[in-house]
């Protein structure tokens, strides 16, 4: 996000790259080689630390289309191809593509033949600035990555870079590409950072709700055939004593039976607003005839994909820390440097878990069999269940194999939730779509054991110890500490 002292300007950048932004009003012309420029009216720009009030702020709309690309004066509609047109490759959006899942997701589908746009505020990196965090691998600008890729593959990813909670950047951008599908991935995506404080109880909530509604009326109003595949996670069921299934119950009562939406019980203000995006996208898909797969993620591990192995440059984020670590991660990397893994409470939370391979894997079978005009689909995007104390275990097991001292120890839970439950969830209709999970393995253990002990010397201890309270959160806005 560039903090800028005027409402409209350009940035040069290399020739290999140039603006794909079709404006709609002539007075935001493309210059060639540069960025469009466009006052911001991102809700985000609130976050940024007192004292950096430079002018207003400006988002970068559009860049890196091929250099072949024409930009026609009168952009079509979008109803003249259809996502079902076997003769042109699909065109998939990917909104938060610069992030952890959704780069992995960019790139797959660019490998697999799809024309790609990624679409991203690139906030997350701000977020990193704000709380003194970093990932453990070293991550390239968006722009050398994407460089990068080209420059491997010969495939081109276009990038549009702005906030999909402004509306008027959103519209530019479904104008400009056409997309036949639509990867939403672009949220805040941390239960622990909505529990800061208030400040970024309120963000969470605004940009993942505001979002998405962006995008389901950018889908109506602009390409009504277009196939959402969103992330929803698993979290939005919490933990009942009886068996989760995938986005629909049947139920009888008092002689009566329905189908109906699986009951909810979210444990963070970022989990809400999940549920929120679920009703939202329910209710659009009955009223408006719009099509989509909700994708009710686990837990995600590991780092490496076929794609982003191709050089370091293409490397994707791994975080560790208290905030966007996420357990068998944060694991991996305590015992590569030789901090306790930090279990929390009993240890006995259960939840389902599954390789960023296998997200990627099913992202691509959601679109090459999507939803029917007016369906609400639901997928549960996992292939194991473990408890923390299960995954404590794996961990130290295979630590010790690659001569690790590998600890253990209870932390006080800074959660609320139960540390002892029932948990079965269903998981067969992406199975059903041919999905070959990647389970849990030694050997994958080992790599991404090895994988954290190559970047060990990155890894900032002081940020591994959980910091954000569930039950302390208030009104002050609040910094992380370093423990």
């Amino acid at each position: 996000m560039a903090h800028l002292m005027s409402t409209s300007c350009s940035i040069k950048i290399s020739s290999s790259y140039r603006p794909c932004g079709q404006p709609l009003n002539q007075d935001r012309t493309v210059l060639p080689n540069s960025f469009t420029i466009k006052t911001s009216k991102s809700p985000f720009k609130r976050l940024v630390s007192k004292g950096q009030r430079a002018g207003r702020s400006c988002l970068v709309l559009a860049t890196a289309a091929p250099v072949s690309k024409e930009v026609s004066a009168n952009p079509r509609s979008g109803s003249d191809r259809s996502p079902n047109d076997s003769s042109k490759p699909q065109r998939v959006m990917v909104i938060g593509g610069d992030g952890y899942c959704g780069w992995a997701t960019a790139l797959h589908l660019s490998n697999k033949g799809y024309k790609v746009a990624i679409v991203d505020s690139l906030v997350r990196r701000l977020f990193d600035h704000q709380l003194g965090l970093d990932s453990l691998t070293p991550i390239s600008s968006i722009h050398n990555r994407l460089r990068c890729w080209k420059a491997i593959t010969g495939k081109t990813i276009e990038l549009y870079i702005g906030d999909i909670c402004d509306f008027e950047f959103l519209s530019e951008t479904f104008n400009s590409f056409e997309p036949d599908v639509v990867v939403h991935f672009g949220e805040q995506r941390s239960a622990p950072y909505s529990m800061i404080d208030r400040s970024r109880a309120v963000f969470t909530q605004k940009n993942n709700v505001i979002g998405t509604l962006n995008v389901l009326f950018a889908i109506k109003e602009f390409r009504e055939e277009c196939h959402l595949v969103k992330l929803g996670t698993m979290g939005e069921y919490g933990t009942p004593n009886i068996d989760i299934e995938e986005g629909y119950i049947t139920i009888s009562h008092n002689g009566r039976t329905d189908t109906l939406p699986y009951p909810k019980q979210a444990s963070s203000f970022y989990h809400l607003s999940k549920v929120h995006d679920s009703n939202n996208i329910a209710f659009t898909c009955k009223a408006w005839g719009i099509r989509a797969t909700d994708l009710n993620q686990g837990v995600v591990y590991g780092v490496k994909t076929d794609e982003t192995s191709m050089h370091e440059q293409l490397c994707n984020r791994l975080d560790y820390d208290g905030v966007f670590g996420t357990a068998l991660n944060r694991f991996c990397v305590q015992a590569a440097v030789g901090h306790p893994l930090t279990v929390y409470g009993k240890g006995g939370q259960t939840r389902g878990y599954l390789d960023i391979r296998d997200t990627v894997q099913c992202v691509e079978l959601a679109i090459a069999n999507p939803a029917k005009p007016g369906e609400f689909r639901v997928f549960n995007q996992f292939t194991e269940q473990f408890s923390v104390n299960e995954l404590a275990a794996l961990v130290t097991k295979a630590g010790q194999k690659l001569g690790l001292d590998v600890q253990t120890i209870s932390v006080p839970n800074p959660r609320v939730e139960a540390e002892e439950h029932y948990y079965n969830a269903k998981h067969t209709k992406l199975i059903e779509l041919g999905l070959k999970p990647h389970l849990l393995s030694d050997s994958l253990l080992d790599s991404l054991l090895n994988f954290a002990i190559e970047f060990k010397d990155r890894v900032d201890t002081k940020q591994i110890m959980p910091s954000v309270s569930w039950k302390k959160i208030g009104v002050k806005p609040q910094t992380v500490p370093a423990n």
